[in-house]
């Protein structure tokens, strides 16, 4: 036999056991099993409102913050500049206002002056709360209380309205998403209980289905399903995964 030949038989051989193992995997493989991926109640991308220069960060990487804490704050000394000629502008125009009531009792001035005075006003006011508006893009606050899982500026940093500075995760119990096949549809309902083993932890935790998606994937014949634990597990973190396998015989 020639050596040419006697490769070809050693590569074949090796791909006949390959497709043989991949054929033992997917035999043992448990067709009930279903992925899933665990995902906390509400996460976000905290983004600048405002085009500036960050002051110091008020929070890192994997801290924990409470609900309207200061995460982080911009030099803000032209806005604040900004607020207090609009509020000087307010005054003014209020003041032009009163006189302008007074001359009307006095038949000075007529209808037409003191609703344009009137108008300055609003003006004035509307201005105002513009500035109050910016003034209140000077904090990056947290919209709810959760851990800090990623932060993307540094300290003193010069950012553009729309720039990303914090990714925030949630507190309190995860959800849990997965694909069902839309054939299963029929015997799906809210309140189903399932048991979720997850890989990192190598452990099961009951969970019950709490919302089925009312629109099928087209092409993949799947419907997502989100479920929740039955109680919080400190041990699990959003972004784990693990497989699920509905609880028959306890419904």
């Amino acid at each position: 036999m020639s050596e040419v030949a006697h490769r070809v038989l050693l590569l074949l051989a090796g791909l006949s056991c390959a497709v043989a193992h991949a054929e033992q995997d997917t035999a043992g493989e448990d067709p009930q099993m279903i992925r899933v991926l665990l995902a906390a109640d509400l996460e976000t991308t905290l983004s600048s409102q405002m085009s500036g220069t960050l002051g110091e960060l008020k929070t890192s990487f994997g801290e924990h913050v409470a609900k309207g804490a200061t995460l982080a704050r911009f030099n803000c000394n032209e806005a604040q500049a900004r607020g207090k000629v609009a509020a000087a502008e307010l005054a003014m125009a209020r003041q032009n206002l009163a006189a302008k009531q007074q001359l009307r009792k006095l038949e000075a001035v007529g209808d037409i002056e003191v609703a344009a005075a009137n108008t300055e006003v609003q003006k004035a006011d509307g201005a105002r709360a513009m500035g109050e508006a910016q003034m209140s893009y000077c904090q990056v606050l947290a919209p709810f209380s959760g851990h800090v899982a990623k932060v993307y500026v540094k300290p003193y940093q010069t950012v553009s309205a729309g720039t990303p500075l914090f990714d925030l995760v949630s507190d309190g119990a995860l959800k849990v998403r997965l694909n069902v096949p839309s054939d299963q549809l029929a015997t799906l309902k809210t309140g189903q209980p399932l048991q979720v083993t997850v890989h990192e932890t190598g452990k099961r935790y009951p969970a019950k289905v709490s919302i089925i998606n009312a629109r099928v994937d087209a092409v993949a014949q799947t419907v997502e399903l989100e479920a929740r634990f039955d109680q919080r597990f400190p041990e699990l973190m959003a972004g784990m995964s693990g497989t699920a396998r509905f609880d028959h015989d306890s419904e």
